[in-house]
């Protein structure tokens, strides 16, 4: 049975807590991640989907620079770009702080000391970013997920991109149509097992 989705978008989840392990393998890494979940934060029981298909073909950033999982949950995007680049810095933001909490046990546990788990607002006002990853928060509605993008992918540095994967059939058409009309050239880098993955360039200068 699919989670409650209300409890996502809480600060402090109400449903008890129960943590538990997963394990997350990627072709591309040696490892297998071993991820601590609860409930009260998106797909605890496995890693969803979506994030897998962003985590298997989204590319590495092209310029050099911090790292933004937006909207990371337990970390499962942050700990494998961490992972992959270990020199650079990597934002995990959410406004769960359940999930915060996740993200600083991973890395911990993980020796990635290079992840920073934050509130949206914790976030130093003059940090950019080379790259942003993210399954966004699409059953927020479409205000609060216009209103999430804006606030962040303004922040891209030249050269950089951010990685959206998104579900066909929950908008990702249209959402790409709506990015590039706020400016933000976006373009279909592939379509796998009922997910988009969006390419979201830097605003267009006016």
């Amino acid at each position: 049975m699919p989670d409650p989705p209300e409890h996502y978008y809480a600060s402090t989840p109400g449903v008890a807590s129960s943590r538990r392990t997963i394990e997350v393998e990627l072709p591309d890494l040696r490892l297998r991640l071993r991820l601590l979940t609860d409930t009260g934060v998106f797909s605890h029981r496995q890693l969803d989907p979506g994030t897998r298909v962003l985590l298997e073909n989204a590319p590495l950033p092209a310029v050099r620079g911090d790292l933004l999982d937006l909207g990371c949950g337990y970390g499962p995007i942050a700990l494998a770009m961490a992972h992959r680049l270990k020199r650079r810095r990597v934002w995990a933001v959410d406004v769960n702080e359940r999930a915060l909490e996740l993200v600083r046990d991973n890395a911990a546990a993980a020796g990635l000391g290079g992840v920073r788990a934050a509130l949206p607002g914790d976030v130093p006002a003059d940090v950019r970013f080379a790259a942003v990853y993210s399954n966004p928060p699409i059953r927020v509605g479409k205000a609060a997920l216009h209103e999430l993008l804006l606030q962040w992918l303004p922040l891209l540095l030249p050269g950089g991109a951010a990685y959206l994967v998104v579900q066909r059939n929950l908008g990702a058409d249209s959402l790409a149509r709506w990015l590039d009309e706020a400016g933000f050239p976006t373009a279909r880098l592939l379509s796998r097992v009922g997910y988009r993955v969006l390419e979201v360039q830097p605003r267009r200068s006016e």
